[in-house]
C-alpha cells in the first residue's frame, strides 16, 4: 500500500545517513521526493536512484545551508521540480568537533546554531506558503537533550537542538489550524557517517559501549529511525501533533 501516493515531501540532508532513510522510505511509501543536499551530488543521486529503482519518484536539490540566503535557495530550485509540498523533513544538521565548552572556539558554536537552528528556521519559514493544508513537518532533533545527563563534548550540538525542540511545539500551536502537524523525531546512536568517527573507528569496544545503552541491546540503524518518520508522515499520524518521540531504542529509560 503506498499511503502517500500523490503527496510531494522534501527531506534536508537527505543524501546519506538518517536523511537518506526517510527519503526511501517515503519515495516507498508514494510520496515524490526532493532530496536536498549540501555538497556531496553524487549520494544525492544514487538517493534518487535508489527511490526509482524501488517504483518511486524522486529529485535532488542543492543548497547550502548556514549562509546566506540557504532558505532561498533551496525553495527556488525546489520550487523548479514542484508547485508545493506536504511533507517537510527538516534532518540536515552538524556536531562540530568533538570539544568541551571551555575548548570550543566561538567559530564552532556559530556554524553549529547557523546550521541547525537558523537555516532549519528559515527553511520553515519560507516554506510556509508552500506547505499545503493538512501536511506533515518533522524536525529531527536528539535524544541528547533528553539526558539527564548531558555530553560534554557535544554540548553546543545539543543546545541548538534544543531550540529545535522548542520549534516545534510553537510551530505546531501556529499550524494546527492548517490541520499540519508538526512533531520532533529524537534519534539516539545511529550507525551513520556522523557517527563513524567514534562508533566505527572504535571497533567492539565502541560498538559493544553504544549497544549496551539501549535494552534492545543493538545500535540502530537508519532505518530504524525513518519508519518511525514514515509513521508520522502518514495518515496514521494525524492525530499526534507537538510530539517528541523519542527514537532512541529505549536508551533514556
Amino acid at each position: 500500500m503506498r499511503a502517500l501516493m500523490g503527496k510531494t515531501a522534501l527531506v534536508t540532508g537527505g543524501s546519506r545517513g538518517i536523511g537518506r532513510a526517510v527519503a526511501i522510505r517515503l519515495g516507498r511509501d508514494g510520496a515524490r521526493v526532493a532530496v536536498h543536499y549540501g555538497s556531496d551530488g553524487a549520494a544525492a543521486e544514487d538517493t534518487v536512484a535508489a527511490i526509482e529503482a524501488a517504483g518511486g519518484s524522486a529529485f535532488a536539490i542543492r543548497a547550502e545551508l548556514g549562509v546566506p540566503g540557504d532558505a532561498e535557495t533551496l525553495w527556488a530550485a525546489f520550487d523548479a521540480h514542484a508547485d508545493g509540498v506536504d511533507i517537510l523533513v527538516n534532518n540536515a544538521g552538524i556536531t562540530g568537533p568533538r570539544r568541551g565548552v571551555s575548548a570550543t572556539p566561538r567559530e564552532d558554536v556559530e556554524r553549529i546554531l547557523a546550521v541547525n537552528v537558523t537555516a532549519l528556521f528559515l527553511v520553515v519559514q519560507h516554506g510556509l506558503s508552500r506547505l499545503r493544508d493538512g501536511g506533515r513537518v518533522i524536525n529531527v532533533s536528539s535524544g541528547l537533550t533528553h539526558r539527564a545527563a548531558a555530553m560534554p563534548d557535544v554540548l553546543a550540538y545539543t543546545m541548538s537542538k534544543g531550540a529545535v525542540d522548542q520549534l516545534t511545539v510553537g510551530l505546531a500551536r501556529e499550524l494546527g489550524p492548517r490541520g499540519i502537524t508538526v512533531n520532533t523525531l529524537a534519534p539516539g546512536v545511529v550507525d551513520t557517517d556522523m557517527n563513524a568517527d567514534w562508533l566505527r573507528a572504535g571497533g567492539e569496544e565502541a560498538r559493544r559501549a553504544a549497544a549496551s545503552l539501549s535494552p534492545l541491546g543493538r545500535v540502530a540503524v537508519p532505518e530504524d529511525v525513518a519508519d518511525a518518520a514514515g509513521f508520522l508522515a502518514s495518515a496514521d499520524g494525524r492525530w499526534v501533533t507537538g510530539h517528541w518521540l523519542d527514537a532512541t531504542g529505549g536508551s533514556l529509560l
